[in-house]
């Protein structure tokens, strides 16, 4: 067997066990801090591919592909005396000649770093094997789960602590009926008092997730109407088409056991405040890691663990780990969870005050000590716009007010104020890179004058992401606090911000961007920030064909086209298919057009035929065949309502219990006109199974055996978020009283380019405040909101039908001013029996044939 050696040279060699989140970013400290100019570095994995970021593991299921999660730049790892093994296990250490055993042979080390994070726990249950033994941990155990998933109807996780109700999300995205099997007698038993339990335990059912609490599976076997059977104590029991395990984790410390290292009480290497074993030469961080007789399941200990041992392998001064808080705030199935410090007010004399709100199912606790002036611990479920706040309270030792309880309470029942400024120094605003406030003005001193720098230079913000209002907050309060303005200005030409735009187009009737410019700007000419942001508070006041000859110098290049532009400098083409639904009339007409230009076709996750390849000329002939068909602009290319997704609902189903296509026809035809300050989705489900995927949109209907549950800011983009549960059992003409609300508050008061999900959670008051707003009418609004909604409604047109009446507008569809010719240097190969358009600086890397075009 041939060992893995470095070259000769005067360098030790460390080696790092595992390239999970904590073991990269060991190395990435490592790397910063100049680890390699005194060590060869070797780093082992088993998996296949590099560090990915687990945090956001059921993103897989979503659209992100694995690539898109991996951490970091994949150029780390290409850094001159940094070598990755992944794919290659290791065997063994050898303690005494302090080598790493791998299949490749031995390696050599003067430090080693145990990075071997944790593996799921399965119970041994008489049964759980195959497809009845899935574990919720890696990216091979979601693709198990997925292929699994392909027949399945109905999917059970055991455990229902923080991995576990993300398994059961992963269930529900898949199109499965899912369940969760909890042996404790609550919910996330360990984060959660028992209230907050069983608030959780009721948003989460009325998500249409079951949750069986106390069970504890004593065996699996055949089904009857399910593939398997979970056979509970005495009779009862559950059946099911698949299982995942997530019944917890245990260190993965078996390196360690077999070379005789200390194993703590619960498992783990046992380190000292330095991370270092009992062996001087190895360390251990992260989860396979026991301080104290503690296991730290969360990625900021880890990070924390980490940062010490890199600092002390480069001979610099690091903060010893002495423990950490577990404190954490996370969204499971769209629901809003919060757990600080003592959560369950076990310390002595300690006293709590609740607030509890069963018709919603939210519920927080504050724990206090017994003198009432400390926070020492707190639960949330259903809003955490608390969070950030009790946590400083807790971690700075901040003196309560007069009346804690004012803490916890709506913002309407007048909560005590609490701004950054009341932060220490020390005050930690991102637990993953422990980036302090001190750090942050540290920076802001030195010159940082930008949020994007500011993160850039202190790493804040770049982990889990929990932290991005409080910085913002903290950065934008000492800016001002050095006597720095921060400028909310749109641009240089408006010393507004879009909500003030809006409202001073709306009062004042402003119709164009001339009169806007004259009356409330500066300049004569605006730029590509003001215009387009106008532009589109025009559309959204007044519903004006965007193609006016007015408003055209307002739109991007998209809707200047009306299409989105490609890379290669061709269009695509989007009728609207509203609901998904379509007639086979219609799709052959789509089928004749896509032939006749040879446009590549591709089926959209909104349920719509997408035509791509169109060139310029090409456009005003082709929508001029699909309008004479019955089709409209899909909006496609605009900032407005993009798709409104559907299942076939109670007409087809047997689960459906509404119809949701004709819901969702009626609610297309009323906001397929609407412009906002960014895209919109619907989407309505005939039943909880949730085949539309209704929970990850701006705007979700979820149909119910009363009527309709309605929920809002959600988004699958590159920032996913769940939609929050809003207003359940709703008939028709509520529905859509509340969206016409919902949505013409959010274009009211959005920033430029804000998502409904960025919007939702800069509110002051959070989602309780919104359903006020909305529901209960708290500003007086209501009537107003649905007036202008119902103008934008009244006043559609067809962009595209409009724009071929018009010969003067027809004349920006060319490619040359003065010709008819295409473009010469848009050119097309054969790709999966379709034409692909391909720039003409690519030709030089494709081989000339026939295919050319």
């Amino acid at each position: 067997m041939n060992a893995i050696v470095a070259p000769l040279n005067t360098h030790k060699t460390l080696i790092v066990i595992g390239n999970g989140m904590v073991g990269h970013h060991c190395v990435e400290q490592l790397v910063a801090l100049g680890a390699l100019e005194q060590y060869r570095l070797h780093v082992f994995s088993e998996e296949p591919m590099r560090a990915y970021d687990r945090v956001h593991l059921s993103e897989y299921f979503t659209g992100r592909d694995a690539e898109s999660l991996a951490l970091g730049d994949a150029a780390l790892y290409q850094t001159p005396g940094l070598t990755l093994h992944l794919g290659v296990a290791v065997l063994g250490i050898d303690r005494a000649n302090r080598q790493v055993l791998t299949a490749a042979g031995p390696v050599h080390y003067d430090k080693l770093v145990l990075a071997t994070g944790s593996y799921p726990f399965v119970p041994p249950i008489e049964g759980a094997e195959g497809d009845s033994r899935l574990v919720y941990r890696t990216l091979e155990d979601l693709d198990g789960i997925r292929a699994a998933a392909a027949n399945a109807r109905r999917g059970v996780v055991v455990g229902g602590g923080l991995l576990g109700l993300e398994a059961a999300n992963a269930l529900k995205s898949l199109g499965l009926e899912a369940h969760v099997v909890e042996f404790a007698p609550r919910l996330m038993p360990v984060q959660l008092d028992e209230q907050g339990g069983r608030a959780l335990k009721a948003r989460i059912e009325a998500l249409g997730v079951g949750v069986h609490l106390g069970k504890g599976t004593q065996s699996i076997s055949a089904g009857e109407q399910y593939r398997y059977r979970m056979n509970f104590a005495g009779d009862d029991f559950l059946e099911t088409d698949l299982i995942v395990f997530s019944a917890g984790i245990r260190a993965q410390d078996a390196l360690a056991r077999d070379c005789t290292l200390e194993i703590g009480p619960r498992g783990g290497v046992v380190v000292d405040n330095q991370c270092l074993s009992g062996d001087p030469h190895i360390y251990a961080i992260g989860e396979c890691a026991s301080w104290n007789g503690s296991i730290f399941g969360l990625v900021a200990p880890g990070y924390q663990m980490a940062r010490s041992v890199a600092a002390q392998l480069c001979g610099e001064p690091g903060e010893p780990f002495m423990g950490a808080d577990m404190s954490t705030k996370l969204k499971l199935l769209g629901v809003d969870v919060g757990s600080i410090g003592d959560a369950q007010g076990l310390t002595p004399g300690a006293r709590s005050y609740q607030f509890i709100d069963e018709a919603t199912a939210s519920y927080r606790r504050l724990v206090v000590d017994a003198s009432g002036k400390q926070v020492l611990g707190a639960v949330l479920v259903g809003d955490n716009s608390y969070y950030d706040t009790l946590l400083q309270y807790m971690q700075n030792g901040i003196a309560l007010p007069a009346e804690p309880a004012g803490l916890i309470l709506p913002s309407s029942a007048g909560a005590p104020t609490f701004g950054p400024g009341a932060l220490p120094e020390s005050a930690t605003v991102c637990s993953c890179h422990n980036v302090t406030k001190g750090a942050i003005c540290s920076a802001i001193d030195g010159g940082c004058s930008e949020l994007g720098q500011l993160k850039a230079q202190t790493k804040a913000c770049t982990g889990c992401g929990g932290c991005a209002g409080l910085l913002k907050q903290v950065f934008e309060h000492e800016l001002i606090a050095r006597g720095v303005s921060v400028d909310k200005s749109l641009c240089e030409h408006f010393a507004y911000t879009r909500q003030e735009l809006y409202a001073l187009v709306r009062v004042e009737g402003i119709l164009s961007f001339d009169e806007m410019l004259a009356k409330h700007g500066r300049g004569h000419v605006g730029c590509d920030i003001c215009k387009p942001a106008v532009g589109s508070i025009l559309a959204s006041c007044w519903n004006q064909p965007i193609m006016e000859r007015s408003l055209v110098p307002l739109q991007d290049t998209n809707d200047t086209f009306m299409a989105n532009m490609q890379k290669n400098g061709t269009y695509s083409v989007v009728p609207r298919i509203a609901g998904g639904e379509i007639t086979a009339d219609k799709l052959i007409v789509i089928g004749q057009v896509a032939k006749k230009y040879d446009l590549y076709t591709k089926i959209t996750g909104g349920q719509r035929i997408d035509l791509f390849g169109a060139q310029l000329h090409q456009l005003p002939d082709i929508w001029a065949e699909l309008i004479a068909a019955g089709f409209e602009t899909g909006h496609a290319y605009g900032k407005s309502t993009r798709t409104v997704k559907s299942c076939v609902g109670s007409t087809w189903c047997r689960y459906g219990v509404q119809d949701s296509v004709r819901m969702a026809l009626e609610i297309e035809d009323r906001y397929k006109g609407l412009r906002s300050p960014h895209k919109l989705k619907f989407a309505v489900s005939g039943c909880t199974r949730e085949c539309a995927e209704a929970q990850s949109k701006d705007v979700g209907v979820i149909a119910t055996e009363k009527g309709w549950n309605l929920y809002v800011c959600g988004n699958g983009g590159m920032r996913p978020r769940h939609a929050e549960l809003f207003a359940t059992d709703l008939d028709d003409q509520t529905l859509i009283r509340y969206i016409d609300r919902f949505l013409m508050f959010y274009i009211r008061t959005a920033d430029r380019l804000q998502r409904t999900s960025v919007w939702r959670e800069s509110l002051e008051g959070g989602l309780d405040y919104l359903k006020a707003v909305i529901i209960d009418d708290s500003l007086g609004l209501g009537a107003e909101l649905e007036a202008q909604m119902q103008l934008v409604v009244d006043r559609y047109e067809c962009e595209w039908a409009n724009a071929l009446k018009d010969p003067d507008k027809l004349k920006r569809f060319r490619t040359f001013v003065n010709d008819q010719r295409p473009d010469p240097d848009i050119h097309f190969v054969q790709e999966r029996g379709q034409r692909r358009p391909i720039m003409a600086a690519e030709l030089n890397l494709i081989p000339v044939t026939e295919e050319v075009l």
